[in-house]
């Protein structure tokens, strides 16, 4: 075999020239209440050394919940990276009434958010984790080649991972940062709620799931629009780093968690990403401007 053959085989069989998909189909739970389904992800979650953090159970979408946990191994790794990694905190776990099952692969979405520092032994030993207590099914909803995740944008113009329309505002310091976020989203802002909080403070980094609660504007209308089968794309993040408040820019941040979205669809929600950067920016206290149109 010539070196030119072999170097083609190796790249096809190198583990970047496959493709992810952000999700993972769990094992089924017994139907009921989505309250009560939840609660069994959650039961089988924690018996595996999870951490729950949150719950979430979106407006518009009652047959939907997300329970959101982390773990020790996964924030270990952020304490010492440090800055937007922080949004890789919280591991979304989708389930519906039925007793369906989905949690994200993390294989595609710290690919996707670690970028440069994707780390292939933890995203590999958290999947095994997450498999042992819920089950690895089928992996579903769109794919993306590894090594375009952490450059990952849905199509030329659109934002990436670090974009300047992720900054919401910036305080005096971390602590003002933190107290505004958790105070405006004790007062539901704009409509919204906290659903989880990590804070890692000597790093000074913090990460909020946020529930878009308005019946008109908020996640339920969008989220039913492109696919509810991805539900473990929620809830949305905002983070913090130093004195800066962030959020990904919607056009990245769904996009990412719908890859598989013809631009038809896409452009069908085209006002859920400034209806999601005005909410977030009053929480985080700034001034919100509106962005430049699809």
């Amino acid at each position: 075999m010539n070196c030119v053959k072999k170097c083609l085989l190796l790249l096809l069989w190198s583990p970047v020239a496959f493709a992810l998909s952000p999700y993972v189909s769990g094992d089924k739970l017994a139907p009921g209440d989505v309250a009560l389904v939840a609660a069994q992800a959650e039961s089988k979650l924690q018996a595996e050394g999870f951490k729950v953090i949150g719950k979430h159970f979106p407006k518009g979408l009652p047959q939907h919940a997300v329970v959101i946990v982390t773990h020790k191994p996964l924030l270990d790794a952020i304490q010492k990276l440090g800055g937007s990694s922080i949004v890789n905190a919280g591991i979304r776990v989708g389930v519906k009434s039925d007793g369906t099952v989905s949690y994200i692969n993390p294989e595609y979405w710290q690919h996707a958010f670690f970028r440069r520092n994707y780390s292939d032994e933890l995203a590999k030993d958290l999947s095994q984790k997450l498999g042992k207590a819920l089950g690895a099914g089928k992996h579903f909803g769109g794919d993306e080649p590894a090594a375009e995740l952490s450059n990952y944008r849905y199509m030329v113009g659109m934002e990436k991972f670090e974009s300047n329309k992720n900054e919401l505002n910036s305080f005096g310091s971390f602590e003002q940062a933190l107290k505004a976020v958790q105070g405006n989203l004790a007062k539901g802002v704009n409509h919204t709620a906290k659903v989880y909080e990590v804070i890692l403070p000597e790093k000074k980094v913090a990460v909020f799931g946020v529930a878009f609660n308005d019946t008109k504007t908020g996640e339920g209308w969008w989220v039913k629009r492109i696919g509810a089968d991805n539900i473990a794309a929620v809830p949305y993040e905002m983070y913090i780093v130093g004195n800066k408040v962030y959020a990904l820019y919607g056009r990245y941040r769904i996009a990412v968690g719908w890859p598989a979205l013809g631009m038809g669809t896409f452009m069908a929600i085209s006002d859920a990403p400034d209806i999601i950067l005005e909410a977030l920016t009053d929480v985080a206290g700034g001034a919100y401007e509106k962005s430049s149109a699809f």
